[in-house]
């Protein structure tokens, strides 16, 4: 499934699936296009189309989605009754219900566009992308594993930094290592907090995407598990948001990121979820794999970069310091640091910059 995709990079994937023995079936997509269908579509063709890509996807053994986008914000004008509809019928069902249970991996394909969110030239930014997606992940998912471990006898967790400090539980819930597998670029171990643990306050200086809409400076007050104050630069359509279902105002995922490639947003959440010494925290479902028995159309990752560029911070497990400045500090997480995941140069020469105002970064594959 291939979204604002050049033709040339599906037709390499359909020969390469043959060589595999595969019967590749292809669906391209354009987002233009969609958002005109999006914008014009009742319930019911909503439903029409779910049942359609609900029987498409159940006759699959794997999945490739490749995402493009020449506009990150094409679905910005889709009215948010349409975009619910969109989640309820087509979203949920084919996606969450059906994909995540089979063997798929989701990707974006590197164009100017998403050059231009990370603020790069194109040549610079096809450099940083296939620096990220081919990292070695055999090395994190072995250093992943005393993560999982970690997270799994812990009780209380605690998030301290600027405008936040947060509290909550994610005793007895498994956590999940991330390492390249499903989705690319990787690098993450995930849990979910118990739904109702979750009692303080947190500001997400990560500006995020979210059903076409660009927000940022997110800041949400929870009681009991639940967000009963949310903020925003767009605070109506934020609440709107959160008010899509009971679910969505509770928070389904907890996340270390931890790439050491990926330093800086780009409105990507693919990306940004991944950023080293990051973590997200996000309103919504839960996944299966780390069940806290939240339900709901919305699966948002919100993103708080710790790093001292960014204010700062630390995580706290059952009140010992695990984290500060997005660095892990006890001996046994030392090997999730960006130094140790990266594990030196091989050789190589430096290729690109991350901004055009920073020095060179001697970065290696």
């Amino acid at each position: 499934e291939a979204y604002d995709v050049p033709e040339i990079f599906v037709a390499e994937l359909i020969e390469a699936a043959v060589r595999c023995g595969a019967l590749p079936i292809v669906e391209t997509k354009h987002n233009q296009v969609l958002r005109q269908m999006y914008r014009k579509y009742g319930e019911d063709a909503f439903k029409l189309l779910g049942d359609i890509e609900k029987y498409r996807m159940s006759k699959m053994d794997a999945y490739i989605g490749v995402r493009g986008s020449h506009n990150i914000c094409e679905m910005s004008d889709v009215p948010a009754l349409n975009m619910r509809h969109l989640q309820k019928h087509i979203f949920q069902p084919v996606h969450h219900d059906i994909r995540l249970k089979t063997k798929w991996v989701v990707l974006r394909y590197p164009n100017s566009s998403m050059a231009q969110q990370a603020g790069m030239s194109t040549e610079a930014f096809e450099d940083f992308y296939f620096d990220v997606c081919t990292m070695d992940y055999g090395r994190m998912s072995h250093a992943m594993q005393a993560l999982k471990e970690f997270m799994e006898r812990t009780d209380r967790v605690r998030i301290v930094g600027p405008g936040t400090d947060l509290e909550f539980s994610i005793k007895g819930i498994p956590a999940v290592p991330c390492g390249g597998e499903f989705n690319i670029p990787d690098g993450e171990c995930f849990t979910a907090p118990v739904r109702d643990s979750v009692n303080g306050y947190i500001h997400f200086n990560t500006p995020t995407i979210y059903q076409g809409v660009a927000f940022s400076d997110i800041e949400f007050t929870f009681k009991d598990g639940k967000i009963v104050k949310a903020t925003a630069d767009k605070t109506a359509r934020l609440n709107e948001i959160l008010d899509t279902d009971e679910g969505a105002r509770y928070v389904g995922e907890f996340s270390f990121g931890f790439n050491p490639y990926i330093k800086k947003p780009m409105l990507d959440i693919l990306f940004d979820e991944k950023i080293a010494g990051s973590f997200h925290f996000t309103p919504g479902n839960a996944y299966e794999q780390a069940d806290n028995g939240n339900r709901s159309q919305v699966h948002w990752d919100l993103v708080m970069i710790q790093t001292p560029e960014y204010g700062g911070g630390q995580i706290y497990c059952d009140e010992v310091l695990v984290r500060r400045d997005g660095k892990f500090v006890i001996p046994e997480l030392l090997a999730l640091n960006p130094e140790n995941l990266i594990g030196g140069s091989n050789g190589r020469k430096p290729r690109y910059r991350v901004a055009e105002d920073e020095p060179l970064e001697e970065v290696y594959a």
